[in-house]
């Protein structure tokens, strides 16, 4: 497939990009400055574009099979993030590009509830603004009626590690294990984000993976 990736040199994004480079695909990965180091494979084009500008974005979809995104604002500017979902949307309207999206945890219901992570009473306060941001971030696709997206929540420990391929999807429910820890891999959610490229099961919808 030919692959576009936004956020190609964040953490999660060149973990997309590597694992998309290793089965095959070729990427282009969009960076806001090149010139700033990266260390994305030698096999991947660059280029420059911001996700809130729907012009880059439909220049950059252009003749590809889909587009992902895994931006991600700094503390302080999570308004970014809608912003960018609807350049994002706008610039991807009519071009039939499959969209697929990094988002986050916080609008996860617990397990066996109607409670989600972000309104669960240990949920870290330095972390409301951006689960906050995601929340609305979904929302926004979800009302989209033109876009085929489809987003990813991680569990709710995201860490760098290793790529195991062994992990459990959900839907909208937040996957936990036995002893009710909900955590993933960066490489792992790489690994969940390709699997649904190549194999699409969720459609305008969101889905999650953890262990």
């Amino acid at each position: 497939m030919l692959i576009t990736v936004f956020g190609a040199s964040g953490n999660v994004g060149s973990r997309i990009v590597a694992e998309a480079v290793a089965r095959g695909h070729q990427v282009t990965a969009v960076l806001r400055d090149p010139a700033r180091p990266h260390r994305l494979p030698p096999t991947v084009r660059i280029a420059t574009g911001d996700a809130r500008d729907p012009e880059d974005v439909r220049r950059l979809a252009a003749g590809q099979d889909l587009l992902v995104t895994a931006t991600r604002p700094a503390p302080g500017q999570e308004d970014e993030l809608a912003i960018a979902t609807k350049g994002l949307l706008a610039g991807l309207a009519g071009t039939g590009v499959r969209l697929l999206v990094v988002g986050g945890a916080g609008s996860l219901t617990l397990p066996g509830g109607d409670v989600t992570l972000v309104d669960s009473p240990d949920f870290p306060a330095a972390l409301l603004p951006i689960a906050n941001a995601c929340g609305e971030q979904l929302a926004l696709y979800r009302a989209d009626t033109e876009v085929d997206w489809t987003y990813l929540s991680p569990a709710a420990l995201l860490e760098p590690g290793e790529r195991t391929g062994r992990f459990r999807l959900g839907r909208d429910e937040l996957v936990v294990d036995a002893d009710g820890a909900s955590a993933i891999s960066m490489e792992d959610l790489a690994v969940a984000l390709l699997d649904e490229a190549e194999q699409p099961a969720h459609r305008r919808a969101r889905f999650t993976a953890g262990y």
